[in-house]
């Protein structure tokens, strides 16, 4: 028989053979094999002895609730496939002003399960509650914060709007969840939503509007909303015996340094086992694997006559009435025309297969073409030929699979909640950074071609190059310029003592980055706001030129020049306060997040930091305290102390604070910003630098209590689209930096 005849038959056969029921017990032999509705098989097991180790021991509590002995969970389902689901207690929220920390799972460290973060989400339900999840005690995973609607429904999903909801890494097996309310109730412990880990299949349809959610929140006790499902991946002790017709597959685990010690003792624990095909039951028992008797029902063989069963299959016997020579010759013509049609069939159903595959292709990636906004691309670019505007670089998904080796995790540059990046090189040579997106909403598809058009236009020295995009694959590609030398962030918290960043290489930086945002608000085609300037946005060049990327929450902005977003995007520690309040982003915005960034190049020190725990974790507070008190050279780099000239030390310092004022009416434009910054950089020593401003202007350095940042743990992302199994942004155009 041929190859694809025998992998047909074998695709039917274990078609047929899933459907089977299993015959025999999946216990261990002399125990129970369920607790009330749930099937317990090996090495689970009700009580010690009947389990593989005290891990696994399952308490039937009043012989219908089966309980896992070592995390006290209730049980839901056990798959041997290596996942558990158990019902997890869902956390209710008391918000007020302050900040409040709770544990939402049950510690699992020094036990065989891990959250699997294929199957689960974290889950804020209610809105206007900022919320961020630490997992292990240590690794920030990500934050999400949802705004309010009272006609939205919930049956949809949990999409940001009364509900927001981000994924987790691979390894946790604790989870911790910050939170403060930003509009309180009024008083003290307010119930004000939940908080709670749940698999992606389960999610509370009861609620049909925010309003019925609304009248539940005063309920916090509810009955119907005590529990939700989380699913657990389990490993199997490293001295079970498994069966000898059963095989075992390595399954991708990240083990953290947290659980070494448990790593060392489960030394097989990423491991899963399976029965062999022609067996049925469980592997994990010394004679668990039984064969299936296939001739005992015709469904489950093909022989015309005669089935005999063997070990792990079966055989055919074909019945020859007739005897004599003619039966003799008859034989064997009837297997070479069997083999004959048999080949023949199968080269047409071969040279047919190809035909239809590829036509599968082919309509396939017309469909992601549609779907990823291409005839909205292609209706653009008529209009640009006709202004003489050179097209968009259109990339086939055929030629950046083998610009990445078809997306290997060695060419891996960075990953976060907008995607992942991989370094790839072109036909042509070129070194270019691709990234492909998480997704993108059907309703957000306009938007999207939208910014690639316009930044495939933008031809500025200090900023990423977009060469072009790829729309035909399941997710939109986008191809940029390569960036070797990291990110600002790097250079400024992580010197190289070999090259150093000098006084003069940061006020080029400065002066490169106000002059690449100079351009965007004022100079492009269209007005665009970038909206997550920060030092690890900034990224440097070959010649440590500093070139301005990851455009992912920019937006291209109408006459008015302010943008009203229905959900808070950017970083904490460079978020504009004002921005934050009133949910619109103006083009000072981006100065207040540039100010920042001068800071940095000031003092060396991180946005966010517990170290200034005395003023205030905000490193824009700390900065204006200093200034407002005349301790600036208190708080500056050395480098910076004694490379820079006092008067442009001063001069700068002066402008950082301008750029952060808190009324954003007040602050320069970056045309300002970049002109005084360069006139800045031409001062002679002992010149004394003036500017036209109002004598005496004074503004204030107190943030306001309802939206004060300097308390909030990390650099969090606040946009509740992140989706990263790393809390730290995608870095898309630079080399790894770990």
């Amino acid at each position: 028989m041929s190859f694809p005849s025998t992998l047909i038959s074998c695709i039917i056969l274990l078609l047929c053979l899933t459907t089977m029921t299993l015959a025999m017990s999946l216990s261990k032999p002399g125990c129970p094999e369920k607790c009330g509705n749930v099937t317990i098989p090996y090495p689970f097991g009700v009580g010690s002895k009947c389990s593989a180790n005290n891990s696994f021991t399952i308490m039937c509590q009043n012989s219908s609730i089966p309980l896992l002995a070592g995390i006290n969970l209730e049980v839901v389902n056990i798959s041997l496939g290596g996942v558990i689901r158990v019902k997890q207690p869902v956390s209710p929220m008391a918000c007020t002003g302050e900040q409040r920390t709770q544990s939402l799972v049950t510690s699992l460290l020094g036990s065989p399960f891990t959250i699997s973060p294929e199957l689960n989400s974290l889950v804020v339900l209610g809105c206007k509650n900022a919320g961020w999840f630490r997992g292990n005690k240590t690794s920030m995973i990500g934050g999400c914060m949802a705004l309010c609607d009272a006609n939205t429904t919930l049956h949809n999903g949990c999409n940001g709007v009364n509900c927001c909801q981000i994924s987790i890494m691979e390894g946790i097996r604790e989870l911790d969840f910050t939170y403060r309310s930003i509009a309180p109730l009024g008083k003290n412990d307010s119930f004000c939503g939940y908080a709670f880990l749940a698999a992606y299949t389960w999610f509370p349809s009861a609620y049909n509007t925010y309003k019925d959610l609304r009248r539940d929140l005063l309920n916090p006790f509810d009955e119907e909303f005590r529990f939700a499902t989380l699913a657990l991946q389990w490993m199997p002790p490293y001295n079970l015996t498994v069966s000898s017709n059963a095989s075992c597959y390595e399954r991708d685990y990240n083990y953290d340094s947290y659980n070494s010690d448990y790593y060392n003792y489960y030394n097989t624990g990423s491991t899963v086992c399976f029965c062999d095909i022609g067996y049925e039951g469980n592997p994990y028992l010394p004679l668990g694997c039984q064969d299936i008797d296939e001739c005992s029902d015709d469904t489950f063989n093909y022989c015309p006559d005669t089935c005999t069963n063997t070990k792990g299959s079966f055989t055919c016997d074909y019945e020859d009435d007739e005897h004599g020579p003619a039966s003799k010759v008859k034989v064997p013509l009837i297997v070479v025309g069997s083999v004959l049609s048999t080949l023949f069939l199968s080269v047409v159903a071969w040279r047919s297969s190809k035909v239809v595959i590829k036509r599968y292709k082919a309509n396939r990636k017309l469909r992601y073409f549609k779907r990823n906004g291409g005839l909205l691309l292609e209706k653009h670019e008529l209009s640009a030929t006709d202004k003489g505007v050179e097209k968009i670089k259109l990339f086939s998904s055929k030629d950046l699979a083998k610009a990445t080796d078809r997306y290997n995790e060695n060419r891996v540059l960075g990953s976060g909640g907008q995607g992942t990046v991989y370094k790839g090189m072109l036909t042509d040579g070129r070194i270019v950074a691709i990234k492909k997106s998480e997704g993108i909403d059907e309703d957000d598809i306009e938007t999207f071609i939208n910014e690639v058009v316009i930044l495939s236009q933008i031809n500025h020295r200090n900023v990423v190059k977009l060469l072009g995009c790829c729309l035909e694959s399941e997710v939109p590609l986008l191809v940029y310029e390569f960036i070797p030398n990291g990110t600002l962030f790097k250079h400024i918290h992580h010197p190289n003592e070999e090259f150093p960043l000098t006084w003069e290489m940061r006020v080029r930086i400065a002066i490169e980055v106000a002059n690449s945002l100079s351009y965007l608000h004022s100079a492009a085609s269209a007005p665009i706001y970038h909206r997550d300037i920060k030092s690890t946005n900034i990224l440097l060049d070959e010649k440590y030129r500093a070139k301005v990327s990851d455009f992912g929450t920019s937006r291209l902005v109408s006459i008015d020049k302010t943008h009203l977003t229905t959900r808070v995007l950017g970083t904490f520690g460079y978020l504009d306060p004002e921005y934050f309040q009133s949910s619109q982003f103006t083009e000072k915005s981006d100065v207040y997040s540039f100010g920042v960034v001068m800071v940095e190049l000031l003092t060396g020190e991180k946005a966010v930091s517990t170290i200034r725990a005395d003023v205030g974790r905000s490193l824009a507070t700390h900065f204006l305290h200093s200034m407002e008190e005349d301790h600036l050279f208190d708080i500056l780099d050395a480098l910076v102390l004694k490379e820079g000239k006092k008067e442009q030390i001063l001069a700068i310092a002066e402008l950082a604070n301008r750029c952060l004022h808190l009324h954003g009416k007040k602050r320069p434009t970056m045309k300002e910003v970049a002109a005084e910054l360069e006139a800045i950089q031409n001062l002679k020593e002992g010149t004394v630098y003036q500017r036209d401003v109002e004598e005496n202007e004074q503004h204030t350095i107190e943030i306001s209590e309802s939206y004060n940042f300097s308390s909030i743990p990390g650099s969090t992302n606040f946009d509740s689209n992140i989706t990263s199994r790393s809390s730290s942004d995608a870095q898309p155009l630079l080399i790894d930096e770990q």
